[in-house]
């Protein structure tokens, strides 16, 4: 009884609303989720029409709770053939009928939820049957500018109209997949691999409550359902390589990469190479992907849980991230100096020395971006104690890289934080080894004075050539050019 109160609270006042709109029945064949359940669902569900005809196919029949305790069970599987017939909510019609499928939901929600041995193999067919008649669908069209660097988080998604029978449908489902009344060898010939196709599908709803029990649901299918676990990581695999090169944009992003980080957890040491290459072909270039702030977090954790599993993938990690590194979109450039931050925690040195030089190329030209938070961000490397250690471990490589791109942030950068930050940095360095660091400044003055002193030459020449151009035409020359700065 507390479930069903729990399921009407969390379907909320909204839903009177909802069922006010109406819908005219259509009864759909349930897609295939194996052929036999799918052929037995639109049988059942036309025989269902044509019995009530017109009027509620859920009237005839008496309450679980005040039927025989025999005769439940061909009851229960009565209902669930009912429950197969959908309604269309986008019309105001058979208002009644689709208060009274709620109602038969919600009762056969409570009767799993306290009866035993209630899913014997031909009910798993009825229930896989009805779950699939109601939850696979054609989803509507995604609405959004593709010229959006970040999607707009303070928009409202668009919510199922359909929502009050389908949040009760997925808490039935739950309640199926994660009873010890069904046998996972039995059930598998229900919940196959087309059933599980369709599923990851409709993460691309823009519901997010159904998205949340997508989420608990294939988690909990990848938990009991041994025989699926490898297809479905290849399935989620599969979907990835179509976010990355063809559509760039799915609404269930986040949601997958929280079940893989899960995944990910468990993976037995040593870590296989059909890991490893999941996490070089479809996780590492997620970072390119155009809403990546959007799942930015749990593509993050993903990264950290093989860091974490086997340090040996981090040098593996930090070069793909640097690969795809961003020039232009300051925002996503702060995103990945969190994750190298995170990563850099995870790294072994003798890992780390593998891509110290590289890395640090990318860290000092961070350091002189004329954004002040990037510039921030990248400074604040230098409070993490671990960081550092390994820092001060390789400074005969590091040092000689960014003490040239402190003292130029030092006299050009415009932000006084970023100022700060910078002579802070600077005084760390100098303080971890005095004479190197007296090395690298001298370095760097003879580097600058070498490059004042071609910036001189270049302008005599250019002087010369003009003033060449001037008699020859006698037009003025156009201004000396800059020179392109390597990034």
């Amino acid at each position: 009884m507390k479930l069903i109160q729990s399921v009407k609270r969390r379907m909320g006042p909204g839903n009177e609303s909802d069922r006010a709109k109406g819908a005219k029945p259509a009864a759909e064949a349930a897609p295939k989720a194996g052929a036999a359940p799918a052929k037995a669902a639109g049988a059942e569900a036309s025989r269902a029409r044509r019995a009530g005809g017109d009027d509620n196919p859920f009237g005839g029949m008496p309450t679980l709770r005040e039927a025989p305790v025999t005769e439940r069970p061909q009851l229960f599987q009565k209902k669930l053939q009912a429950c197969s017939i959908v309604y269309d909510f986008n019309a105001a019609t058979h208002v009644k009928e689709k208060e009274s499928k709620r109602q038969t939901l919600l009762e056969i929600v409570e009767y799993v939820n306290n009866t035993r041995n209630c899913f014997n193999e031909g009910m798993m067919q009825d229930v896989v049957a009805m779950v699939s008649a109601n939850i696979f669908r054609t989803l509507p069209p995604v609405h959004k500018n593709p010229n959006a660097l970040f999607d707009n988080e303070e928009d409202e998604p668009p919510l199922e109209t359909a929502w009050p029978h389908l949040q009760i449908v997925y808490e039935f489902f739950l309640r199926f997949v994660v009873s010890n009344d069904v046998d996972p060898k039995i059930a598998k010939r229900f919940i196959d691999h087309a059933f599980m196709l369709k599923l990851l599908d409709l993460f691309d709803s823009e519901d997010p409550r159904e998205r949340d029990y997508l989420k608990t649901i294939l988690h909990r299918i990848y938990g009991k359902f041994m025989v699926l676990r490898s297809f479905i990581r290849k399935a989620i695999q599969n979907l990835f390589f179509k976010i990355i090169y063809e559509s760039d944009t799915h609404n269930g992003i986040a949601e997958l990469l929280e079940i893989l980080g899960s995944i990910i957890n468990g993976f037995a040491l040593p870590v296989k190479e059909e890991h490893q290459v999941m996490l070089e072909k479809s996780l590492i270039p997620l970072h390119k992907v155009r809403t990546l702030n959007s799942f930015h977090q749990q593509l993050a954790y993903c990264m950290a849980q093989y860091a974490e599993k086997d340090p040996r993938l981090a040098p593996m990690i930090i070069q793909g991230t640097l690969r795809l590194w961003p020039v232009t979109n300051t925002p996503k450039e702060v995103l990945f100096l969190n994750e190298i931050e995170e990563i850099l925690e995870l790294t072994q040195p003798p890992e780390f020395v593998k891509i110290q030089e590289r890395l640090f190329k990318r860290i000092a030209r961070c350091i002189m971006s004329p954004h002040f938070q990037v510039a921030e961000r990248v400074l604040f490397l230098w409070n993490n104690d671990y960081i550092v250690k390994l820092i001060n471990s390789n400074r005969v490589v590091l040092f000689p890289i960014v003490v040239g791109a402190l003292y130029k942030n030092s006299k050009n950068h415009w932000n006084s934080t970023v100022h700060g930050l910078t002579y802070n940095v600077l005084k760390l360095l100098m303080e971890a080894d005095p004479t190197l660091f007296d090395e690298c400044s001298a370095k760097h003055r003879d580097s600058s004075n070498q490059e004042t002193t071609e910036d001189e030459d270049r302008k005599k020449k250019w002087e010369k050539l003009a003033a060449v151009y001037q008699t020859k035409t006698g037009k003025s020359a156009p201004g000396m050019p800059t020179l392109a700065t390597s990034t």
